[in-house]
């Protein structure tokens, strides 16, 4: 078993490509076969697969969510930090706070156009942690 966290530095709202970042953990790790388990430790940003060829993919993604959680929402009772402070968990809920890869040959095993996202669901920047656990 290999443990990492992460540290990622967001530009505010946006889906982040950590892909690489995961893919160094997992060589780093020596190991050949198993799986890499990814956890963020925070409760308004999420975790995501997701198409990294097309940016419009990403765009999109952003409109539907802004429709299913918008930011300021009058009915909202969870305002302490801002407009955008209750949408951001709503947009975590409805997405994964944690993620299950195979590895094979040392290797992640994604798809073709498959990449992994951080999503930052705060307007204003963070620095998110992800736990990267490794297992084989």
């Amino acid at each position: 078993m290999h443990r990492q966290t992460l540290s990622v530095d967001t530009p505010g709202r946006a889906l982040v490509d950590i892909t690489r970042q995961v893919t160094e953990v997992v060589i780093g790790s020596g190991i050949d076969s198993g799986l890499c388990h990814l956890f963020i430790l925070h409760t308004s940003a999420s975790l995501l697969i997701t198409e990294n060829a097309d940016p419009d993919v990403l765009h999109d993604l952003e409109t539907v969510f802004a429709r299913l959680g918008p930011d300021g929402d009058p009915d909202y009772r969870h305002t302490a930090e801002g407009p955008d402070d209750m949408s951001a968990h709503i947009r975590s809920a409805l997405t994964q706070t944690s993620l299950c890869l195979p590895l094979d040959a040392g290797r992640l095993r994604l798809g073709t156009w498959q990449g992994i996202f951080l999503w930052e669901h705060r307007r204003r920047p963070h620095t998110r942690q992800i736990v990267v656990s490794v297992a084989g």
